[in-house]
């Protein structure tokens, strides 16, 4: 989930199309939530808020890319923003029952970010009142339980390969096991250092954590060819994935998580599939792309029925983009999976850009209609 510097000008004119306009404003009490996001500060025009739902209204004033979080307490995140390209504006819908909270602004996306104090005060009836958005997020908890049973088995097989020695079984398995990560990536970010500890690439050594997980077995794999010091690495990343997947199956979620996540798939292509940042070793980006797609449709499915009743056109131009993104993607399959990023000309990666871009703009509006009272 990281753009660095040799990257940032391909990911932010990537981002432009999508994050340049945003979702009509809420009508949650008192408006807006101003965050003036720079290099150096991150001022949050109101540090007390309402119990219910809050839009954060985020401009970057600064010249690195940005990102902002409101976390509870154990770094648990509530609700988050990435890719915030400089002099971009992006607006976040969170609930948040009463209780203390931080916002923070992550210039650069790295580090414990630029931290305030949120206070939250009252009462009001969670989202999930409504029937149909709590039937929403219980159909939604099928989809991360049914995918994370799978990540358990495949990240298994994967490790047992690993272990064994068998280079050739492993490097199958390295996309084939992250597609499920990837599918419900939005999920398993809410459980702070467990995410990058499974998934961090090897920047995350400037957080102060030990470059581990997917990626660097991944490093092992395809540019050293050999696995046999990555026993230990292999046997974390297998303990990790079994308590993000208890964590993830436990945990209830909020209609606006839906939206968010949704969207926050998107940019994750954007930031690092289109790029070939993520998968750097192996090149495997685009079954990481293809997985981060399923992951939004399947968000926006579950929101369905809700966003039938309440925007119908909206829901009319989702068919169509996502169709649009589906076509785009297929003129790169490889037989069951997909072609190695570095296969793919400018031009290929322009075309998956622009059609991402498109299907970004509707998607962000997709939290302001839940977030609407029926």
């Amino acid at each position: 989930m990281r753009i660095f510097p040799r990257l940032l000008v391909l990911a932010t004119v990537a981002l432009l199309a999508g994050c340049g306009a945003d979702e009509p404003e809420s009508a949650a009490a008192g408006g807006p939530i101003a965050v003036k996001a720079t290099d150096t500060g991150c001022e949050v025009a109101r540090t007390s808020v309402d119990a219910g739902t809050s839009v954060f209204a985020i401009t970057n004033g600064g010249q690195k890319v940005t990102e902002f979080y409101v976390y509870a307490p154990g770094d648990r995140v509530m609700a988050e923003v990435e890719n915030i390209a400089p002099g971009l504006s992006r607006n976040l819908h969170v609930e948040l029952p009463a209780g203390t909270y931080e916002t923070a602004c992550k210039p650069g996306m790295i580090g414990k970010g630029i931290r305030g104090a949120l206070t939250v005060s009252g009462s009001a009836a969670p989202l999930t009142d409504d029937a149909a958005l709590l039937a929403a997020t219980d159909s939604y908890s099928r989809y991360v339980k049914s995918q994370t049973a799978a990540l358990e088995e495949k990240t298994g097989e994967f490790v047992t390969a690993v272990k064994a020695g068998d280079v050739a079984k492993a490097k199958a398995l390295f996309p084939v096991a992250r597609t499920y990560w990837e599918r419900i990536e939005p999920v398993a970010e809410i459980f702070g250092d467990l995410d990058p500890r499974i998934d961090g690439r090897e920047e995350v050594t400037e957080e102060g954590l030990t470059f581990g997980g997917f990626h660097r077995i991944e490093k092992d794999l395809w540019e050293g060819g050999d696995v046999s010091n990555s026993g230990p690495i292999a046997d974390q990343l297998m303990t990790d994935v079994k308590e993000i997947v208890q964590k993830a199956n436990a945990e209830k979620l909020s209609p606006l998580q839906l939206a968010n996540g949704a969207k926050a798939l998107l940019d994750e292509v954007a930031s690092g599939k289109i790029t070939g940042e993520e998968d750097r070793y192996s090149h495997t980006d685009l079954w990481d792309f293809n997985a981060n797609i399923e992951g939004s449709k399947a968000a926006i499915a579950s929101l369905r029925p809700v966003l039938d009743e309440r925007d119908p056109e909206l829901v009319k131009t989702l068919d169509t983009e996502f169709a649009n993104v589906d076509a785009a993607l297929a003129e790169h399959r490889a037989g069951d999976g997909w072609k190695l990023h570095t296969a793919l000309t400018q031009a290929d990666l322009k075309k998956l850009s622009d059609a991402i871009n498109a299907l970004a703009e509707p998607i962000s509006q997709v939290a302001a209609v839940v977030a609407k009272k029926a």
